[in-house]
């Protein structure tokens, strides 16, 4: 007999096993399913609404998710569904007082975004059931236990019954009244803004430059801003998502002590001749609204969780933190979870994993969260993304989510040294101009690295006898992954390729490698699953190759 959360229940069939239960079937809950189908692991995702929410809520997507959708084979869907976000144009009662050039350094692969959150959900739920994983709607988790083996859930399913569910590990990407997170007990510190604002998703017949959203301010006689219109646009001819003060008549109210005022609201929605009385009031330009498709009153709330995760139950995305939407941090924030864990939960999974691997997800992704909670706040209060910094490339890249990394993790490495390089921890970037024996055309190395969903072990040497160097380093990640990791060799420009080697090599044939990796002589560097720097190595750095490989893997 075993334990379940109603009581004692048989091992017989009528108990519904997985390796993982997800818990929530937004963005993150799907890139979380995505993420473990994809390396073979069995997952089971269930969603208490009956029907995805057809609104456009998150809307900006940041260069970074763009690159781990990429390295998930979602990119030209995504790419395909998405309209640029070229900039941001500021007035301040009236008067235009700056203009906002979303740019980025060229090596950088994709740029800034805007794709409704109903569309990132269908791109994702479509890949997800290539896998064969379908979301079990209308389904709530009502209680769970965790043992030495596993986790017992009891969920009620849309025809109202009961369901036990053993799986292996379970994942709240629940929201922000997270069932999961409630159910561990994790504390969820913060506080919540007094103001109240309105959304709606509409048309306008303004002349604003196309990919440019708006940011519309009036100060009072006391120079604080006292109305506010905020445009984001969106696919479609003049479409923006508009957000704007509430006004006294839609007022809702903040609701019993300790509940969560994040998000949607209920009770009356915006009708669109109040969208365009703050359009009148607020507008860099006569203009007329039209054609909307969702509205809603909206209450922000910043907090965190104390950890993000127990023993074998996890929570990521908005069960985990919640925050302002400037700068469009939160739902990319969550997709970073969600790729994050799941690669460290499919190597244990798979019985691969080190016990202090599963640890790390707490250890690299919530002092992610403290920062992004914190920052964004303070924009939110002080004036947007640009305020407290001076220099506007290191804003696009922190913004982009480039600058995430990981140097101070517990699976991180001894940093090398070397000045401006990347290094452990540190975000693989990318470079082109990769050439091989038989195509003629350069490749990217991001279209190297996404032919498997393991680490990628890459090698770079000025010539052939360069790269004959690691063949130590070699020979231990093939003992110790039975051969899993796959091995790439970057040649330098004047190397030449003859298709004779044991594995895969590729000229640097522009020496964009060699510019963007600052290296010179052989050096390896062992890439993670979620495409950032495990180590970089010299030839002889066998050592501390092994000591990396002992953190993640079970010896």
């Amino acid at each position: 007999m075993e334990r379940t959360p109603g009581g004692l229940r048989g091992t017989g069939e009528t108990v519904v096993r997985t390796d993982v239960l997800i818990v929530g079937a937004g963005p993150v809950g799907l890139t979380a399913a995505l993420e473990l189908r994809r390396r073979g692991v069995a997952c089971r995702v269930i969603d208490r609404l009956r029907a995805p929410v057809p609104h456009a809520k998150a809307v900006g997507i940041q260069p970074r998710t763009f690159e781990l959708w990429d390295r998930a084979g979602v990119i030209d869907d995504a790419l395909d569904a998405a309209v640029p976000m070229r900039g941001q144009l500021a007035y301040v009662n009236g008067e235009e007082r700056g203009r906002i050039d979303l740019e980025l350094p060229p090596d950088v692969p994709y740029t800034f975004a805007a794709l409704p959150q109903y569309e990132t959900e269908r791109i994702l739920t479509e890949h997800l059931e290539r896998h064969g994983t379908h979301v079990e709607r209308g389904t709530e988790l009502v209680t769970f236990v965790q043992d030495d083996g596993g986790v017992w859930s009891t969920v009620l399913t849309a025809s109202g019954a009961t369901r036990d569910i053993r799986s292996r590990y379970l994942v709240g990407c629940d929201g922000a009244h997270s069932a999961v997170r409630k159910g561990l007990g994790l504390t969820f510190e913060g506080g919540a803004l007094a103001e109240e604002y309105m959304l709606a998703d509409v048309e306008t017949d303004w002349s604003m430059p196309p990919g440019y959203s708006v940011r519309s301010t009036h100060l009072g006689d006391d120079g604080i801003p006292d109305d506010l219109l905020i445009c984001i646009p969106l696919p479609g001819r003049s479409r923006y998502r508009m957000s704007m003060l509430v006004p006294p008549e839609l007022s809702t109210a903040a609701g019993p002590p300790g509940r969560i005022a994040h998000g949607a609201q209920e009770g009356p929605h915006p009708e669109l001749a109040h969208i365009q009385a703050v359009v009148d009031r607020l507008a860099p330009e006569p203009a007329t609204v039209s054609q909307m498709r969702w509205s809603s009153v909206f209450r922000i709330s910043h907090r965190i969780v104390d950890r993000y995760g127990e023993g074998r139950v996890f929570v990521a995305g908005d069960a985990a933190h919640i925050h302002p939407p400037t700068g469009a941090q939160g739902m990319n924030t969550g997709i970073q979870d969600a790729v994050n864990l799941a690669w460290k939960l499919a190597l244990a999974t798979a019985g691969l994993t080190a016990p202090a691997l599963l640890e790390s997800y707490d250890a690299e992704r919530r002092p992610v969260g403290e920062e992004v909670v914190g920052r964004t706040v303070r924009h939110a209060t002080g004036g947007g993304v640009q305020a407290g910094s001076a220099d506007p490339a290191h804003v696009m890249m922190r913004e982009a989510q480039l600058l995430v990394g990981y140097r101070d993790g517990p699976l991180t490495g001894a940093l090398s040294g070397v000045s401006d390089a990347p290094d452990s921890g540190d975000r693989a970037p990318d470079c082109g101009g990769l050439v091989g024996p038989l195509a003629t055309y350069p490749v990217r190395l991001f279209d190297l690295l996404r032919r498997g969903p393991d680490h990628t072990l890459v090698l770079y040497g000025p010539d052939t006898a360069a790269l004959d160097r690691f063949g130590g380093a070699v020979a231990e990640m093939s003992r110790r992954t039975h051969g899993r990791v796959p091995i790439v060799a970057v040649l330098g420009s004047g190397g030449r390729v003859d298709g004779n080697t044991r594995v895969p090599v590729w000229s640097d044939s522009g020496a964009e490698f060699r510019r963007m990796y600052r290296t010179d002589g052989p050096t390896g560097f062992l890439v993670r699953p979620d495409g950032y720097l495990a180590l970089r190595l010299g030839p002889d750095a066998v050592p501390e190759l092994s000591a990396y490989l002992s953190r993640v893997l079970r010896t």
